[in-house]
């Protein structure tokens, strides 16, 4: 944090009359710890920090960045991006961010001196352990592709020459495993994984049988007959779904024209079952954070309320285009990147009815374990959705034979609109979504 301190100090001191000054400063450390075998087959920690800035004079915008925090780095980089913005193209909207009333909310500490004082050595033997667990779990786990451990720490500040400084910092870690599972010549794959914002909160047990379990229920997998059929999301396979749907919410996308909720607000665009929520103040959330990549509050915003579609993302830019206030939704991929609006702890209400209890209330169904191809296969203007698929039929509320190799395919509208039922089993991992398990009918499965 003195770094970032220093910096801040500095880059104030260097704004001046007649312009709008933005600095976004990070300082991130990551380790990555990879097992085969139960020896270390790669190991690496890694560690960055830089300052990006913009600059906006006269609707122009100037944007620089350094991948140092040394002062001459800096003022390099403030001076490159005043000398862009003479360049720019004038755009009445442009502009830096100013405080709208709303205090970022009060939240417990997102950094875990615990995770970050734990020894390396205790790190490695914690993904070895969780190779040995996965084998044990089954006689049919032959092997690992990998066993993994990774964390992430982050420290974060944004000032802007009309008076924003925020500071934000968060630690969390994870362990994952691939396994293969095999009997004869046959070969089969899963995926399974635990996170947790302390080193002593990683439940290696449950990674190792999501992944032995995944694997081995997909042995004798056939590919199924072409039929139209229900299909049952797994929380995974719901995180992407649900990242995909709030994703075609940023007003960014809608102002655009490439986005199919564009002029649907106080519509019905789902089922009545599904209540889409963003909220990066929930702690449940490994990257939860107080502020936006504006300086902005974090909120709770509600985007679609039993069906209903109640609004977009906003950032400062794309709010001041529609002529309303930010939803504290910036995001940014970087130092280098300017923000854009979108979901950052994104999540369909869980409903009251648990995983086990929905399955066995289905007659026909499939259960999907994990979908492929999604950057291909969905398109977020016209709203398709067609994405290769592995999992397990469902019938009379039991799991039953495996398949693979065949493809879903509807559209995200429909989807939404067929959601059957919306389980109790909320789960959180890396990333801006949560999922749960999720029950669409009506899709079309493609097979033989």
């Amino acid at each position: 944090m003195d770094d970032l301190e220093k910096a801040v100090k500095y880059i104030k001191s260097a704004m001046a009359d007649g312009e709008a000054m933005e600095a976004f400063i990070l300082s991130e450390r990551e380790v990555s710890i990879r097992i085969y075998e139960l020896e270390i087959e790669s190991l690496t920690t890694a560690e960055s920090s830089g300052v990006g800035i913009r600059i906006v004079r006269d609707g122009r915008t100037g944007i620089s960045y350094s991948g140092t925090l040394e002062r001459d780095a800096i003022t390099r980089a403030i001076e490159e991006a005043r000398d862009n913005s003479r360049f720019g193209t004038p755009d009445e909207f442009a502009g830096v961010a100013e405080f709208d009333g709303v205090e970022p909310p009060s939240m417990s500490s997102q950094w875990s001196h615990e995770l970050l004082s734990t020894p390396m050595e205790k790190k490695i033997e914690l993904a070895r352990d969780l190779e040995r667990l996965t084998r044990r779990f089954d006689r049919r786990i032959r092997s690992l592709n990998s066993s993994n451990y990774g964390e992430s720490a982050y420290a974060s500040a944004i000032i802007n020459s009309n008076g924003i400084e925020r500071y934000s910092e968060a630690t969390y870690c994870w362990a994952y495993a691939h396994a293969l599972a095999g009997e004869g010549d046959e070969s089969q794959s899963g995926f399974g994984m635990s996170a947790a914002k302390n080193f002593g909160e990683i439940d290696i047990e449950f990674a190792a049988s999501e992944a032995a379990t995944k694997a081995t229920r997909m042995l004798g997998a056939t590919k199924p007959r072409s039929m139209r059929t229900m299909v049952i999301f797994e929380p995974e396979v719901t995180r992407s779904f649900t990242s995909i749907v709030a994703g075609t919410l940023s007003a960014e996308r809608v102002q655009k024209g490439r986005s199919f909720f564009a002029n649907r607000i106080g519509e019905a665009v789902a089922s009545s079952k599904l209540t889409l929520v963003d909220d990066p103040t929930d702690e449940r959330f490994f990257a939860a954070v107080p502020i936006d990549d504006e300086g902005l509050a974090s909120r709770r915003n509600v985007m679609i309320d039993r069906g209903e579609l109640k609004g977009y993302f906003y950032d400062t830019y794309t709010a001041r285009k529609d002529g309303v206030k930010s939803t504290g939704s910036a995001n940014r991929g970087g130092i280098a990147g300017s923000t854009s609006p979108g979901p950052r702890g994104c999540y369909f209400e869980a409903g009251i009815k648990s995983r086990e209890d929905l399955i066995k209330e289905v007659d026909s169904a499939v259960l999907i374990q994990s979908i492929s191809g999604v950057h291909s296969g969905v398109n977020p203007i016209s709203g398709d959705f067609s994405v290769g698929a592995e999992g397990v039929v469902v019938t009379n509320g039991e799991l039953g034979e495996p398949i693979k190799e065949f493809t879903i395919s509807s559209t995200i509208q429909k989807m939404l609109g067929d959601v059957h039922e919306v389980a109790s089993d909320l789960t959180f991992r890396l990333g801006s979504a949560a999922g749960m398990t999720l029950a669409i009918g009506d899709v079309s499965l493609s097979g033989n």
